[in-house]
């Protein structure tokens, strides 16, 4: 079957990477650490997609410089004690490894910033598997196009030609305003419904059917 795409663009957190508690723990830790009201976990995991600025804004609304910037220190401190122990969900790296060996060029576009994404890739051993990355330090949040505009751009390729996959509502309506398709999943941060009237041309609840679809029909 003929390849219906080239570019392969990766969301990193919940999509790639079982990260979803550990971020939503971090956001909680942070918040009660600086003394805000409390999150429940389902409004802390619902910003997961967001680069840290925007997801503090959506959260707390317009805090204080002084307030907001204690709690992107507490989160990012919170974050970085257990970054290393992230897990990539079981058999992400083989499909990843499959996919370039295919031919397909992968990217990676996140609302981590690039430190966080470095010290990601370098824990799990990918780096050299994606040809372009974009995290929030370099382009506006999602669902800013930026990312894939850029990366579109980088690596020569059409957006008809070009797949987004992630788990967040944020990653499908950048698809969109970048015009590319994309695959929805519902192992990370957020529900089906979250991100349905998006209209995914698939959407996956495990990492394991995900793959077998890319790796037939992709």
């Amino acid at each position: 079957m003929p390849k219906q795409f080239d570019l392969i663009v990766w969301d990193w957190d919940g999509t790639l990477a079982d990260s979803t508690s550990m971020i939503t723990n971090a956001i909680l830790k942070a918040a009660a650490e600086v003394g805000l009201p409390a999150l429940t976990p389902q409004v802390a995991s619902s910003i997961i997609g967001l680069g840290l600025r925007e997801s503090i804004q959506a959260l707390y609304g317009d805090l204080p410089a002084e307030q907001a910037q204690a709690l992107a220190s507490h989160y990012n401190i919170n974050y970085y004690a257990g970054e290393s122990e992230i897990p990539l969900f079981e058999g992400a790296a083989e499909t990843i490894i499959a996919l370039n060996k295919k031919g397909f060029k992968l990217a990676v576009a996140t609302g981590k910033g690039r430190r966080g994404l470095n010290l990601a890739l370098a824990h799990c051993g990918l780096g050299k598997q994606f040809h372009a990355t974009r995290t929030v330090d370099e382009c506006f949040s999602k669902p800013h196009p930026q990312m894939l505009d850029e990366l579109m751009d980088q690596l020569v390729v059409l957006p008809e030609r070009t797949l987004m996959i992630g788990d967040t509502s944020y990653d499908l309506h950048m698809a969109k305003n970048a015009g590319v398709s994309a695959v929805g999943v519902t192992y990370g941060a957020q529900t089906v419904e979250q991100w349905q009237n998006l209209n995914p041309i698939q959407q996956f609840n495990d990492f394991s059917s995900l793959s077998q679809w890319l790796l037939e029909n992709a």
